[in-house]
Parts: C-alpha cells; structure tokens; sequence
C-alpha cells in the first residue's frame, strides 16, 4: 500500500495538470499549442536545461556517462525498431522516430522531478538534451528526407546543452540575477508542457488505433529492456539509472505528431500511436515507477 500511494503521489501532479489542459480546451477557451510550444522550447526549456546544468552537484563524470549512455540507448533502440519496421512492412519515415524518442519533456521532466528529486531531474535534463538533439538532427531527417543536420544549430536547447555543460566543466558562474531570471523563466516549463500536453490530447484525430496499440506496447518493451542494459553495461548510478529508463520509456510525444503533419509523413498514423502511447502510460507508468522507486 505504501508503494501504491508512493507511485500516486509521483503521478497525480502530472495527470492533475494534464486534466487542467483537456478542460481547459474542452471548454471551448483558446490555446495555441504552436505558439505555447516554440515559447517554452524556445526560452523556457533551454533556461531550465543550462541552469540544471550549472547548478547541478553531480559529478561530470556521473553526468558524462549518463550521457552517453543515453546516446547508446536511443542508438540500439533505433535499431531495433528499425528492423521491426521493416519485417513489418511499415512506413520508416512515419514510425522510426515516433516510436524511437518519447516525451521526455512534457513527462519525463516532472516525472524524474516529482520521483527522484533534484537529484533526478539533474539526470533527466541530461537525457532530454541527448533526445532533443537527435531528435532535431536524425528524427527530422528521417521523417524529412532531406533535412540537414546543420538545422540543429539553430536550436536554443542545443546551445543551452553546450554552453550549460562549458560552464559545468570550467566551474564557471553567472551573476546572481542572472542566474535568478534564468531559474524563473525555467520554472514555467514543466507545468506549461503538461497543460499542453493535455491540451494535444483532446485534439488529436488518431487513425487505425488496432496498429498503434500493439506498436505502443512494442516500444514499451524495448525501451525498458534497451535502457536497463545499456544503462547497467555503463555502470550508472542508481538514480542515473533509473531516470534513463523511466525518460526513454515515455509515451511517443505530440511533436512527433507535429513533425509528421509538417514533413507530409502519415500524420495520422502518428497520432494514433500518441494516443494509444499516452493511454497505456497509465498503466505502463506507475509499473515502471514501482520497479525503480
């Protein structure tokens, strides 16, 4: 029982947040999900993620090995879905990256928070800069087919991630104020994403749902069973561990939806597999957090 509420009281805020954004669109208020999505990943995230860094008390070491541990993660998981892509017959450009990267953001951010702690999300923001990058550099070539990977440059998460992780190296430090807006306008991502992934939720148009929920479940599997060895063959730290299993095992994210619809992929298709993803998390979520806590 103890453990059942444990799992609750990590859960609740998010789904609690997520509700607030699902009746705040069902009540017919606006909320322009593409203007609230480029601002937070645009200035709040990227602010969320350097002073993390910065002020994180985890050794580089630790924060290096998770690192690459994260990259070999989503390196093996891509390749294994890539393989059952194909036998299945199934269009690459629409589901290597949907069922590849997860939302590591929008969940996995106030997941590793309300879990683990300071501690956790440390580690998570790690993990979610690894994804971003691939995801903007790879993900958007895949789905694309043509786009290059100098596009990535010109991501503000990308310069945060390096500039975060210079000043982490060099001990470096930002005036006080400096560091005070910085946190400030980092605060506001994790509960705005939850809002909009709420938000997502309710307008999405899912296409053959049969497909996406076996798929969904395939993706569970193999992101747990790639992230627990991966991340035991790089001899992580508890939490690190943790964290990266419980951050590459989230559901498939609404921008995978938004990239798909942009790029003329099977956007549908994609939506589905957000929505069949998101619901499973239900269940999926509170088991993976149960093993881990």
């Amino acid at each position: 029982m103890t453990l059942v509420l444990q799992v609750l009281q990590i859960i609740a805020p998010v789904i609690i947040l997520a509700g607030i954004g699902a009746v705040w669109v069902r009540s017919g208020l606006e909320y322009r999900v593409e203007f609230v999505t480029r601002l937070t990943m645009s200035l709040s995230v990227p602010a969320l993620i350097f002073t993390a860094l910065v002020k994180t008390e985890i050794s580089p070491q630790a924060l290096r090995a998770t690192a690459l541990a994260a990259l070999a993660t989503y390196a093996v998981v891509a390749g294994v879905v890539y393989v059952l892509i194909r036998l299945a017959r199934l269009d690459v450009r629409t589901y290597l990256a949907p069922l590849t990267f997860g939302n590591t953001g929008n969940l996995g951010l106030p997941l590793a928070l309300f879990a683990f702690g300071a501690t956790g999300l440390d580690y998570a923001v790690i993990v979610f800069a690894i994804m971003a990058v691939l995801s903007f550099t790879f993900g958007v070539w895949v789905v694309s087919g043509h786009s290059s990977p100098k596009a990535a440059l010109k991501e503000p998460i990308v310069w945060a991630t390096l500039l975060g992780g210079v000043f982490l190296v060099q001990g470096w430090h930002l005036p006080e104020w400096t560091m005070n807006t910085l946190e400030l306008l980092g605060q506001i991502a994790i509960p705005v994403m939850l809002i909009t992934l709420g938000v997502a939720m309710v307008r999405l148009k899912p296409g053959s749902i049969g497909r996406s929920i076996w798929l969904a479940a395939g993706k569970y599997g193999i992101c747990v069973a790639v992230a627990w060895g991966v991340g035991s063959l790089f001899a992580l730290p508890p939490v690190a561990l943790a964290v990266l299993i419980m951050q590459v095992s989230t559901p498939v994210a609404v921008t995978s939806y938004m990239l798909a619809e942009k790029y003329k992929a099977d956007s549908d298709q994609v939506a589905g597999l957000v929505m069949a993803s998101t619901l499973m998390s239900i269940m999926a979520i509170p088991l993976i957090l149960a093993f881990l806590v």
